[in-house]
């Protein structure tokens, strides 16, 4: 946003002309919006309104509707007109109601204004229904809006608009008019404005476009197409019948006869529409004199209204957030749309220290600098602490109440910027949640005091969402303790269960071992046997630990021997049967590498257990092994430290290969390269160990070849850890 728009905006803002919907059309807007809201709830809102409801009855039994017998009730005009439609008559009369006081002149011609706005309404509900638009309710009510940026502009900047007004010499070039002279346009205005009534975001683009060229709008979407067309059929200029007729083909491939019929068509409609609105466009002529009681009553209330409107949508945002960091960024965009306030400090208190600590990524100070922040609540003589224990403002400058500043107080001044701060304590069922610090000018005190109320509902707001977030925090910690509670005394007692049969099984291979001669071929079996009974215990011993974190337990490991082990084991249980030929390539001068050795016996099964499975009908598998030297050029295995020595260990086969939809994802759970039932974890599992192990795993894979897995471990895990 340009400067110089932001600085027309934040005028208009702050202003006492700021136009404001009545606040009970503000819960009729929530209500209509809101999907599990009955027609009888929406009733119930009309109902407190005289006004309103008569207008409803008014519209629906009007010549405009043509129904055949009269309605009585607000529930059966409700189901016969549609929320839209209500919503449609409330907003409309309205903002006629809003502007009624306004007046014009020679220059602004208020009776032209709303006849304008409101033919330019009905025709672009015609359109829209001619197009069959979805919402020609909402197509009426942005019609009916497109102008209101000219009124705003007339309210606030009457002798600043009067000379846009003479400077502009058509119509047409009344925006560059306006840019030139104030800086932003009516267009710019009037989005903006439906933007804090909350209205449909496509409505407030069909305000903002209604003066771009029929070629840029040729691509937007529909509401701001009728929107566009509508204007541009009810605009009075001489000799513009060919433009209109050429930007009704382009936008809607409407003929000179569509156009026509829509303009005749419109023209009766309008009449009857404002008639039964109440909207009946009079000569402007002063209003009846009011006492200044009355008058002060009115702005108190559009003041409270507006601001009101301003804040609903951060107090929605709230609702919806989800954590501190979203919940204090949506507590900081409603300071910034109340006040325009950046410098916004959140000091949240900390049980555990007692103290008020800054939250770090919560305003537009350093970070490095607010995480520093620590304030005891010993610490009684300061302006924030003060403010948590009396559960009141309280200000540096002594607005509210006079007090004495700590070297805190100054620091916290200097740190948000500013003459002094603001301090809003955050208090939630009796207990504090933290405080907000704003920057504050001496200017603007009074702004501040004024608006004490709305500042406190907004602190008082974000307060209940963090203790809520705070709870629901502790509530999923202390179900995760649970959970992790119960699934380990589960895993506990099948460890129990399983170590029985298991100690069972490797008493009796013991006693085989005893039972045969030591030179017996079979004792290197036996031996391989006990040594992954052993290795079953330690696993069913780490499920019933799982919660607890794991020290990694290191020892030299002989890579050459681990493998010949494992091969000897799963040769005859699972290769002979399916005349599998290993090959072992092993280098005899290979380094022993200190690792996890139970964990290097998962990754080397797992591979060769896969790579047996791919070739179950028949094939060969290859096992090798090398040192690699110290820098390794490939960029697979980046990320091992050039100083240390590896160890490569290559399993391969010359099986059908891996599918390319399978190798997209091979290391991710549940993902497997084999046939039949298989979970899928082995390869994950895998990777992970590798990785714990700050080694690399590569897998190649095609028809042709067959498929590679390449893995580089450290000679030395605690020198890369």
């Amino acid at each position: 946003m340009k400067p110089q728009t932001k600085s027309v905006l934040n005028k208009i803002k702050t202003s006492k002309n700021l136009p404001t919907l009545p606040h009970i059309l503000l819960k009729l807007i929530n209500a209509c919006n809101n999907q599990g809201v009955t027609v009888k709830d929406i009733s119930k809102i009309i109902d407190k309104d005289s006004s309103l409801s008569a207008k409803v009855m008014k519209m629906i039994n009007s010549v405009h509707y043509g129904l055949p017998t009269r309605i009585t009730s607000i529930e059966q005009a409700l189901l016969l007109l549609g929320t839209d439609a209500v919503k449609n008559i409330a907003v409309s009369a309205a903002v006629f109601q809003v502007f009624g006081a306004a007046r014009g002149n020679g220059i602004f011609n208020l009776k032209s204004f709303w006849r304008h706005c409101l033919l330019c309404a009905s025709m672009a509900k015609l359109i829209a229904k001619k197009t069959s638009y979805s919402s020609a309710e909402e197509a009426f009510l942005s019609g009916l809006l497109h102008d209101i940026g000219k009124l705003v502009l007339w309210v606030n900047f009457p002798r600043e608009y009067a000379e846009v007004l003479q400077s502009s010499k058509a119509k047409t070039d009344l925006p560059m008019v306006e840019t030139n002279q104030l800086g932003i346009t009516h267009s710019e205005v009037g989005a903006w404005m439906i933007g804090k009534w909350h209205l449909q975001s496509f409505m407030a683009d069909a305000v903002l476009y209604h003066h771009e060229s029929a070629g840029k709008i040729l691509d937007a979407l529909p509401l701001v197409k009728v929107v566009f067309l509508a204007n541009v059929l009810t605009t009075d200029s001489v000799g513009e019948d060919n433009v209109r007729f050429e930007a009704a083909d382009k936008l809607f491939a409407f003929t000179r006869l569509d156009v026509e019929q829509l303009i005749s068509e419109n023209n009766e409609q309008a009449g009857q529409i404002a008639q039964s609105l109440g909207m009946e466009i009079k000569s402007q002529e002063s209003p009846e004199s009011r006492s200044d009681v009355e008058h002060q009553e009115e702005v108190d209330l559009l003041r409270s209204v507006k601001d009101f409107a301003l804040l609903q949508g951060t107090l929605q945002n709230l609702l919806e957030a989800y954590g501190k960091r979203s919940i204090l960024a949506v507590v900081k965009q409603g300071f910034q749309i109340l006040l325009d306030a950046n410098n916004v400090l959140f000091l949240l208190y900390d049980t555990k220290k007692n103290a008020l600590v800054g939250e770090e990524g919560s305003g537009a100070i350093g970070d490095d600098r607010i995480k520093e922040l620590r304030i005891p609540l010993e610490t009684t003589n300061c302006l924030p602490v003060q403010c948590i224990e009396q559960k009141k403002p309280l200000d540096s400058l002594g607005y509210f109440k006079e007090v004495d500043l700590a070297i805190i107080d100054s620091q916290l001044i200097r740190l948000v910027g500013g003459d002094g701060i603001l301090c809003l304590p955050m208090i939630a069922h009796r207990r504090p949640v933290g405080v907000i610090v704003l920057g504050m000018e001496q200017a603007h005190a009074s702004s501040l005091h004024n608006s004490m109320n709305l500042l406190s509902m907004l602190a008082g707001q974000a307060a209940l969402a963090l203790y809520a977030d705070g709870v629901r925090q502790a509530q999923a910690r202390l179900v995760q303790s649970e959970r992790l509670e119960a699934a380990s005394a589960v895993a506990s007692k099948v460890a129990h269960e399983v170590n029985n049969p298991l100690g069972i099984i490797k008493n009796y291979v013991k006693v085989l071992s005893l039972k045969l001669p030591d030179e017996d071929p079979v004792q290197e079996q036996l031996r391989i046997i006990s040594e992954e009974l052993d290795r079953v215990a330690l696993i069913v011993r780490k499920l019933s630990d799982f919660s607890e974190p794991e020290a990694r337990q290191t020892e030299p490991v002989d890579v050459n021997a681990l493998l010949s082990d494992l091969v000897k084991l799963i040769r005859e249980s699972v290769m002979l049967e399916s005349k599998i030929d290993v090959k072992l390539n092993l280098e005899p001068s290979l380094p022993t590498i200190f690792s996890e050795k139970n964990s290097l016996k998962q990754v080397f099964i797992n591979l060769i257990k896969n790579a047996a499975e791919s070739i179950s009908s028949g094939g060969n598998l290859y096992i090798t092994t090398e040192s690699c030297p110290k820098a390794l050029t490939d960029k697979s295995y980046e990320g091992l430290q050039e100083a240390c020595k590896s160890v490569r260990i290559t399993i391969s086969d010359d099986g059908p290969g891996i599918p390319d939809a399978v190798k997209a994802k091979l290391f991710e759970p549940f993902v497997t390269s084999k046939k039949g039932q298989h979970a899928g974890l082995g390869l994950s599992v895998v990777y992970n160990i590798v990785k714990e192990l700050n080694g690399t795993i590569t897998c190649k894979s095609d028809k042709e070849s067959g498929t590679v897995f390449d893995i580089v471990l450290p000679v030395n895990l605690q020198q890369v850890s």
